[in-house]
């Protein structure tokens, strides 16, 4: 959320507006050296004094002045403004969804549940909205019980230029990480962290039964934070000759060319706000296998090939893993299929330009009451 706030702000500056971040300040959080307590204090910090101090704040604002919340998340500061411009930025509503019992893939403590409660409880005062894809509006309107005054979509600007690289920039940014023969023959990649959603065990599952039934098979490039326990051993069930490489700590440049030299992009995620990586992808000329579901439908459109979603039942998801690792074979030999995609992605990828992204949100923000 930091990059986000700090890209519309770089964006309406650009534009002629003055622009200023505001943020809780760090007092009671400093006072401890262990985490957990620094942790404690620091709810003193974003819940007892933050509020206070934002209200000032307000107060002192001119009556033309618009408040832009970069994330639903900040609900509980929402009342402090509510009565003032303003406009709340929504991304997903996946810990929403998940406190209340709606994805049993994560399941939500006690506190967890207060948490959003108290986040929803603060948002529903709000009255204009920007979504960034239409299931996040469509959660939108189910968690406020109404469709609010404004509520517009406006599809996330990519904040780098992905795009294609010549043969010799992708080579010389991933020197050192890539082998010749993944030079010649490309790997399968999937790009995410370890959170729950981006089902990263999934994505070694489908791999797992494709290497088991495939002559021949391609490296699987696992691009960003290092295995947990369990995915790690996932991935140790990998038999000879698949390889599985886990690359964490790329900078954006060395990303940009892993999608450059992928066979194909695997993003079988369970839910997305939007789905990052599918755009980043297609707009670097590299083809997408992802879930047929939303929001990816909605950001990959038909320049993707699509499988189903990972059942949370352990039975069934050993025949969505063999059912899905077919269909990766499947494309990956399909060479006619592949050049097509590539020309559908970099068309559809246009959707997600930051220049469009940042007119509609000025756009919007000048219409605001």
């Amino acid at each position: 959320m930091p990059l986000f706030a700090r890209f519309i702000a770089n964006g309406m500056r650009a534009r002629g507006h003055n622009v200023s971040l505001w943020h809780c300040p760090v007092i009671f959080g400093k006072l401890a050296k262990h985490s957990v307590v620094q942790k404690w204090l620091g709810y003193i910090d974003q819940f007892l004094l933050y509020p206070l101090i934002l209200r000032m704040r307000v107060m002192l604002c001119s009556s033309d002045t618009l408040f832009v919340v970069t994330d639903h998340a900040l609900g509980p500061w929402v009342p402090a403004l509510a009565k003032r411009r303003h406009i709340i930025h929504c991304h997903d509503f996946l810990a929403q969804r998940s406190a209340l019992g709606l994805i049993p893939e994560n399941p939500t403590s006690f506190t967890g549940v207060w948490y959003q409660r108290l986040i929803r409880r603060g948002y529903r005062k709000g009255r204009n909205f920007v979504s960034i894809s239409e299931a996040t509006q469509h959660e939108l309107h189910d968690f406020l019980q109404c469709i609010p005054k404004c509520s517009e979509i406006v599809y996330n600007g990519l904040n780098y230029p992905f795009g294609p690289l010549s043969d010799t920039e992708s080579r010389n940014q991933l020197e050192g990480l890539i082998t010749t023969k993944e030079l010649e023959e490309g790997f399968i990649l999937h790009v995410g962290g370890n959170q729950w959603y981006k089902n990263r065990i999934g994505v070694v599952e489908i791999y797992r039964e494709y290497v088991r039934n495939t002559t021949y098979p391609l490296p699987l490039w696992l691009i960003g934070r290092e295995p947990d326990s369990k995915l790690s051993a996932v991935i140790n069930t990998v038999e000879s000759p698949g390889t599985v490489r886990v690359l964490s700590r790329l900078i954006t440049e060395q990303i940009h060319a892993a999608y450059n030299r992928a066979k194909i992009t695997l993003f079988p995620s369970l839910a997305e706000g939007f789905g990052w990586p599918i755009a980043e992808a297609m707009a670097c000329g590299c083809p997408v296998m992802t879930t047929n579901a939303a929001p990816m439908t909605e950001v990959a459109d038909k320049a993707a090939a699509y499988i189903p979603r990972r059942p949370f039942d352990d039975q069934l998801s050993r025949a969505w893993a063999l059912t899905s690792a077919k269909e990766l074979a499947k494309l990956i030999g399909d060479s006619d299929r592949l050049v097509q995609m590539q020309a559908l992605g970099i068309l559809n990828a246009q959707r997600f330009r930051s220049d469009l992204a940042l007119d509609a949100y000025e756009v919007i923000y000048k219409n605001c009451n």
